[in-house]
């Protein structure tokens, strides 16, 4: 009798916990159609990727893609991309080939980022990229009420209509606002701005961010946007440094095997935010916690029957030992 009451016990506790999320008996949407964790990527041409394009000679010197894809950035099935249609289509380099149409688009840092955080996570589920980043654009062109603002938001919004959550904002832009004083001197009011816009428009106010100190410039005042993205103080927002990462022949964009690495950096930066925050499952499964999300009504009295059979049956066994 008292190991049945106590399989009813479990039972019943595994049925009330709030932690518990059983799937929908009905046929699911095509899981094309359904990402888990939603990665927002904006900016500008860094951001977008100009990693492997070079200058072709036989075209008059128009920049072209050399084509190479690392292993790092090869298409997985647990990463997809919204692409220009608000659709979601199979991920793969360049990301954002139909987004900064007017530009050559290369390697960025989105695949290498997304192949590291589901290969060390796969509680991620189903990861969609979103891309949003456009090349040569300053913070000001990213001011609510701007093309490239309202376009991130439609497509952040676009993204979550089959569920997701969106995760954070990966964010590489600055190089332009480098090249006028006026610019750079405004580069900290206006991205501090821009970030609490991002999370009050998507109802979300402690949304992760993740931004990248500019390992270039395209003017004479990137120490000082630098200083900038390296001094910014605002809760959840963590910077990764580009600095010393290898640039391609124009000095101003990172090559690819850089895109790489910075893809990684992000990566172990979210991570690493990840394992800091407090997991209400780990402490769900010991049977000495009881989760503060649980303890009102019925839920409160299960977990605490559970809690003291589960220490009087230890007391019985271990005295049987004796």
């Amino acid at each position: 009798m008292l190991i049945f009451f106590l399989l009813f016990l479990a039972a019943a506790t595994a049925t009330n916990s709030v932690f518990v999320h059983p799937e929908p008996l009905t046929p699911s949407p095509s899981p094309s159609q359904r990402p888990k964790s939603i990665f927002l990527l904006a900016g500008q041409s860094n951001m977008a990727g100009r990693g492997g394009v070079v200058n072709d000679t036989s075209t008059g010197w128009i920049n072209k893609w050399d084509g190479f894809i690392p292993p790092e950035c090869s298409p997985n099935p647990l990463i997809i991309r919204l692409a220009a249609n608000l659709t979601w289509v199979e991920a793969w380099e360049p990301l954002h080939a139909d987004i900064d149409v007017n530009k050559t688009n290369g390697i960025g840092p989105g695949m290498a980022f997304a192949n590291t955080v589901v290969g060390q996570d796969r509680g991620l589920g189903l990861v969609g990229l979103v891309p949003c980043a456009n090349g040569g654009t300053r913070i000001s062109e990213w001011e609510r009420g701007t093309f490239l603002y309202d376009q991130l938001m439609r497509r952040a919004r676009a993204g979550t209509n089959d569920g997701g959550t969106i995760k954070a904002l990966l964010w590489y832009q600055g190089e332009s606002d480098t090249v006028e004083e006026s610019d750079a001197v405004q580069y900290k009011g206006r991205l501090e701005k821009f970030f609490t816009d991002v999370r009050t428009d998507l109802q979300s106010p402690e949304l992760p961010i993740f931004q990248v100190a500019i390992a270039s410039g395209q003017g004479p005042f990137t120490d000082t946007v630098r200083k900038v993205q390296l001094g910014l103080d605002l809760p959840n927002v963590r910077t990764v440094d580009a600095k010393g990462l290898p640039l391609g022949p124009d000095r101003l964009h990172l090559a690819t095997p850089a895109q790489v690495r910075l893809g990684q950096m992000l990566a172990d930066a979210f991570l690493q935010s990840m394992a800091r925050s407090p997991s209400p499952v780990s402490e769900a499964l010991s049977p000495s916690l009881v989760s503060e999300a649980s303890t009102s009504g019925p839920n409160l009295v299960i977990h605490v029957l559970a809690f003291f059979m589960w220490k009087l049956i230890r007391a019985v066994l271990m005295s049987r030992g004796d």
